[in-house]
């Protein structure tokens, strides 16, 4: 399905049938994006080592994907370089300036 390759804004949400949990991830991972994703179970240990496995940016167990200013969010792959909000995303912002004097003698 070519929505499931792609970077979807909007309330979307295509639905892939998979094997088992390594087949999933399979599929979740099988795109050029990396933004955000979710895991859903009545497993909260099994959503957080799915979660993990996972090759987004931030990736929520059991809620839906959103930004909150306490953690950093960005994407990977095609989905953007660096992080916005939290203290990583201040970082993001700042001008580094590096000098290098070299004194003769």
């Amino acid at each position: 399905m070519h929505l499931a390759t792609e970077e979807v804004f909007g309330p979307i949400a295509p639905v892939l049938a998979a094997r088992d949990e390594e087949d999933a991830v399979r599929l979740a991972n099988a795109t050029q994006y990396g933004l955000g994703g979710s895991v859903w179970t009545r497993d909260p240990a099994r959503g957080e080592r799915v979660a993990r496995r996972l090759e987004a940016g931030t990736t929520f167990v059991n809620r839906v994907v959103k930004s909150d200013p306490r953690m950093p969010f960005g994407g990977v792959k095609r989905s953007g370089l660096g992080r916005e909000l939290s203290h990583y995303g201040l970082r993001e912002f700042v001008n580094v300036k590096g000098i290098s004097v070299y004194a003769h003698g």
